[in-house]
């Protein structure tokens, strides 16, 4: 961690050259002399990064930002302070696998203290440093092996917190078995040691294959931040022995949080009405899509659905209330009048369960992308193919 570049001269000069790429500016000769142009380039990137990401420390004087990965691995301030909500007021927290330390920022609001482990050395003290500008002075930084502390520390906490890594011996994997640390091998003692564990995966883990890797499951919550879905997170509850409760969560910008909670007996016991497009379209968002919860979408805002395999919703009166994008359907068509139609249109083109991909229906039918019109290609509540236009309404 190179100190010099807090200096007042050097974050004025990052500040100045904000809209610069840091690819240009790793090229270039520093302007001091304590300072390299690829350091230069890190912490403008990490600064750009921050701006959408984490507009908190974007907005922080004195911020340290570390290494392309650790910045691209670590939680936006939405979906972070989402997950402050799930931990007890007032209680302890220990964060196994620190990284840039925006977790455990957020879970520091929350609690009355909490431990911050990172092995690298540079990136704990980094989160240190940057902890004490946006004071959060109720966090403890280790740095070195989380697990191999919490074993020696023989300590206690209301929440443990574990994000494990994904890339081993720079191979991506897709099991929680096959993470470091492997938290299916430590499940035992971490349970021991907590009244409440949190695992964080990403948005590919298979949610069924999870579960069977785990025990004592009682929520997992499916996060999407401008509908786009970030992570999935496991709650496991010590001796918890009912069926886990799904929580699709949906943050917007200036919004209130959107949720929809269901189970697997609940998405068994819905029967949706299926029927052709109705004057309202509903496309649901990433977490609803991720969570499965096809039928509970339907049964839950009182919708139609197209078809068993057509994740598209439809209703005659609007339903202000759904999660995810409503559109004013315009026409429909079947996709057989469609082909007729030689006429080139202006649209924004998606697909469900279509035979067709989008990028072919474009150059097939020569759709420009763009404008205010969506066009949507999909699987009717008779195995017919449908075109349906429409206008966004959110």
């Amino acid at each position: 961690m190179n100190r010099a570049i807090l200096s007042s001269e050097v974050q004025d000069f990052l500040r100045a050259h904000i809209d610069e790429q840091p690819a240009d500016m790793a090229l270039q000769k520093s302007p001091f002399p304590d300072v390299s142009a690829a350091e230069l380039a890190t912490q403008l990137d990490g600064l750009r990064r921050s701006r959408k990401k984490l507009p908190l420390w974007y907005a922080t004087p004195g911020i340290y930002f570390p290494a392309l990965l650790s910045m691209e691995q670590s939680s936006s301030g939405t979906a972070a302070a989402y997950k402050s909500t799930l931990i007890p007021e007032h209680g302890s927290f220990i964060d196994l696998t620190g990284g840039f330390g925006v977790d455990s920022y957020y879970f520091s609001k929350r609690a009355k203290e909490g431990i911050h482990c990172e092995y690298q050395a540079t990136l704990s003290a980094i989160a240190a440093h940057n902890a004490l500008q946006l004071q959060a002075n109720n966090i403890h930084f280790i740095a070195g092996d989380g697990m191999a502390y919490l074993k020696n520390s023989n300590q206690s906490f209301d929440v443990i917190y574990i994000d494990p890594s994904r890339r081993v011996k720079q191979q991506k994997v897709f099991r929680f078995s096959d993470c470091e640390p492997n938290v299916v091998d430590n499940l035992a003692f971490l349970l021991q040691q907590s009244g409440s564990i949190i695992i964080k995966a990403a948005p590919l883990l298979d949610i069924k294959a999870a579960l069977n890797e785990l025990n004592y499951v009682k929520e997992v919550h499916i996060v999407s931040v401008q509908n786009e879905c970030k992570e999935l997170l496991f709650i496991l509850e010590p001796g918890y022995t009912g069926f886990p409760i799904y929580h699709c969560v949906a943050l917007q910008e200036k919004k209130e949080i959107q949720k929809l909670i269901f189970s697997d007996q609940m998405e068994a016991d819905s029967h949706p009405i299926y029927s052709n497009p109705l004057h309202y379209l509903y496309e649901p968002d990433a977490a609803l899509l991720k969570g499965g919860c096809f039928r509970s979408i339907a049964t839950t805002f009182s919708l139609n659905k197209l078809h068993q395999h057509t994740h598209l919703y439809t209703s005659e009166n609007l339903v202000p209330a759904f999660i995810g994008r409503t559109f004013e359907v315009i026409t429909t068509k079947s996709y057989a009048d469609f082909k007729k139609d030689k006429k080139g249109l202006t649209a924004n083109v998606s697909t469900r369960n279509f035979p067709l991909k989008p990028e072919e229906l474009k150059k097939r039918h020569r759709i420009k992308d763009g404008g205010n019109d969506y066009l949507f290609f999909c699987t009717g509540p008779n195995d017919e193919l449908l075109v349906l236009l429409g206008r966004k309404l959110k």
